[in-house]
């Protein structure tokens, strides 16, 4: 354990963000997204798993070190529901919630279709897998800089 880290951090997920770039994509993915399968086509080629979480507690410390991209117009994205793009499930909104406290502002989430999102995902640097099983609980999020005081 280390003073002020937060102990959901494993080193593996330390390493992911530490090593990703301004621009890398992250995919914070449900226990249902085929993860396996999609992080071996990552960057990274690895799959990061942290069970036992919900996807809000999962987020909230993965955005405790990870800055979020204010470059682009869709830093943060969602995989939408299948045949109903608008509406945002439970754990989506809970994750909104947990961007919108880390970026200091409303940064709504850019919904995409759940078979493009795999595609996006593939090309993300490294997937995270969360223990939570409730289904469309996966999104990207866009690494942003950190700027020096």
């Amino acid at each position: 354990m280390l003073k002020g880290l937060d102990p959901v951090l494993t080193p593996d997920l330390l390493w992911v963000l530490a090593a990703m770039g301004h621009g890398d994509d992250l995919a914070l993915v449900d226990a249902n997204f085929p993860a396996e399968t999609v992080a071996r086509r990552t960057t990274s080629g690895e799959l990061v798993r942290i069970p036992g979480l919900t996807m809000a507690r999962a987020a909230e410390a993965v955005l405790s070190l990870l800055p979020i991209d204010s470059f682009v117009d869709d830093p943060v994205r969602r995989m939408e529901v299948a045949g109903d793009a608008v509406t945002v499930p439970p754990i989506q909104r809970e994750v909104q919630a947990v961007i919108d406290r880390a970026a200091g502002k409303a940064l709504p989430l850019v919904g995409i279709e759940r078979y493009a999102f795999y595609e996006v995902a593939s090309s993300a640097f490294a997937v995270v897998q969360v223990g939570d099983m409730r289904p469309y609980g996966c999104f990207l999020i866009r690494k942003g800089v950190v700027l020096a005081a």
